[in-house]
C-alpha cells in the first residue's frame, strides 16, 4: 500500500529530517555539531568566499551561534577529535567517517577512469609516471599542497588550467590514495590515508558495491524525509542506472516504502513510518548550497520556490543578486537576501531583500531580523548595511539592527 502526504506533511516531514524541528539548547559543542552533521550526511563545500566559506552555514542555520573551530577539529585538527573526512560525496564535501567504507567503490571507479571528470581521468591513463612522482613526494614529505609541487614556469590561467602535478594530485586523491589532512587558507593539504583515516574505517572489510550504494541510499532517505528517486540518488550523487536498481531491491525489502505526495508526478520514497511533526517554527537564512534546497527542482516541488545560483551570471543579467540565502520561516521560504561580508570595514552588507509575497508580516520580518542579527553576530562584524530601498529593507532598518 502506498502512503499518502499532503504537500504540508511532506514539508514538515524534510524540515524534520534536515534538523530544523528542534530548538538547540544550551551551548554547541563538539557532540552537538557531531551530531548534526551526522543527521545531514554531508556537507557541501564551496570556494565562495563572499559571506563565509559555505560547508559552516549548514550547521549555523540548525544551530545558532556555534565556534567554527569546532567544524575545523572534527574536520581538520588533532586525529582523536577529527570525525569528518573530506571526499566527493555531493560535489566536494566533508562527511562522517562512518561513511568512508561506503565510498570506497567510487574511489575504486575512479582509479578505473570512471566516474571523474573526463579532463581527469585522461590524465589517469596518460600520465601515470607523475602521478607516481607526485604519490611518491606526499610518502616522503608528509601533507602538502600540490602548488608545493608544481614544476610549470607559465603563469596559471581560469581555473581548470591545472598545473601536471595539480591534476595528479586531484586523480589521486579521486583514487582514494590520498586523502586530505588539513587546509592551508583553503588549499587542500593532502597526505596518504594511513596517516588520516582512523585504521577501522581504513581497514574496515570491503562493502560490495550494490550494498554500499543501498546504504548511502538510506542515509539519504533518512536525510531527506520523503523524496523521489531523482532527489535519493542526487544526495550522493550515485548515477541514474545504479541508484534505480538500489532502490527497487531496497522498496521490494520492505526497506524503502513508496509515498505519493500531493502535487507530485514523480513517486516518492520514506525509509520506513514516517513521523511528522505537527508543526516546524524554525526561522533560518540557508547558504546557497544548504542540502535542504540544493537539488533545484526539488525545492520547487516541496515550496514553491524556484532558486538559481547567479555567482556565474553576469551582473547586468542577475535577478537577485550575487550570494543570495532564502529565508526559511514557519515552513516556507518567503525571502530572499542578498548579503556580503565586507570584513574589512566591520559590517554585514545587504545588497538586497527580495520578497515571495508582496508585504512580509510582522512576525515574518522580526524573524528574519533577528536572523541578520544573529548572523552578524556570528560573524564578529560589528554593523549591519542596508544597501536595498526596497520598503522591506526600509522596515528592517527602522528597527535599529545592532548586532
Amino acid at each position: 500500500m502506498t502512503l499518502s502526504l499532503s504537500l504540508a506533511e511532506a514539508r514538515r516531514l524534510a524540515l524534520a529530517a534536515q534538523g530544523f524541528a528542534r530548538a538547540p539548547r544550551g551551548a554547541i559543542r563538539h557532540r552537538q555539531l557531531q551530531a548534526q552533521i551526522e543527521r545531514l550526511g554531508v556537507l557541501q563545500i564551496d570556494s565562495v568566499n563572499a559571506l563565509v566559506r559555505s560547508h559552516y552555514l549548514p550547521a549555523f542555520s540548525r544551530l545558532g551561534h556555534y565556534e567554527p573551530e569546532l567544524l575545523d577539529d572534527l574536520a581538520w585538527g588533532k586525529p582523536k577529535r577529527r570525525s569528518l573526512f573530506e571526499y566527493w560525496g555531493h560535489e566536494a564535501s566533508l562527511l562522517p567517517l562512518e561513511l568512508y567504507p561506503l565510498l570506497r567503490w567510487r574511489m575504486q571507479r575512479a582509479a578505473d577512469g570512471q566516474g571523474i571528470y573526463r579532463q581527469l581521468a585522461e590524465f589517469g591513463r596518460q600520465q601515470q609516471g607523475v602521478i607516481q612522482r607526485v604519490l611518491q613526494a606526499v610518502r616522503e614529505q608528509g601533507a602538502l599542497g600540490a602548488g608545493s609541487l608544481s614544476t610549470r614556469t607559465e603563469r596559471a590561467g581560469p581555473w581548470w588550467d591545472w598545473s601536471a602535478e595539480k591534476h595528479a594530485m586531484e586523480w589521486l586523491f579521486a583514487a582514494g590514495l590520498v586523502a586530505v589532512a588539513g587546509r592551508r587558507g583553503f588549499e587542500r593539504l593532502y597526505d596518504l590515508p594511513e596517516r588520516v583515516i582512523p585504521t577501522a574505517q581504513l581497514d574496515h572489510p570491503e562493502i560490495e558495491e550494490a550494498e554500499a550504494q543501498r546504504q548511502l541510499l538510506l542515509r539519504s532517505a533518512d536525510a531527506l524525509g520523503v523524496a523521489s528517486e531523482r532527489d535519493l540518488r542526487d544526495y550522493f550523487r550515485l548515477d541514474a542506472s545504479d541508484a534505480k536498481a538500489r532502490i527497487a531491491e531496497l522498496v521490494e525489502a520492505g526497506e524503502l516504502q513508496p509515498v505519493a505526495v500531493q502535487g507530485w508526478k514523480q513517486t516518492a520514497y520514506s525509509h520506513g513510518e514516517p513521523s511528522i511533526p505537527r508543526r516546524v517554527r524554525a526561522s533560518a537564512l540557508l547558504s546557497p548550497f544548504d542540502s535542504l534546497i540544493w537539488e533545484r527542482e526539488r525545492t520547487e516541488r516541496l515550496f514553491g520556490f524556484r532558486y538559481r545560483l547567479e555567482i556565474y551570471t553576469p551582473p547586468d543579467k542577475r535577478v537577485y543578486g550575487y550570494y543570495v540565502l532564502p529565508f526559511l520561516h514557519q515552513e516556507r521560504l518567503l525571502a530572499r537576501v542578498d548579503l556580503r561580508s565586507e570584513r574589512a570595514q566591520g559590517r554585514l552588507a545587504v545588497h538586497a531583500v527580495h520578497l515571495e509575497e508582496a508585504v512580509l508580516s510582522e512576525e515574518a520580518l522580526l524573524a528574519l531580523a533577528d536572523q541578520l542579527q544573529v548572523l552578524a553576530n556570528w560573524l564578529g562584524l560589528e554593523r549591519i548595511q542596508f544597501n536595498c530601498q526596497r520598503p522591506v529593507a526600509q522596515r528592517l532598518q527602522a528597527l535599529g539592527l545592532q548586532p
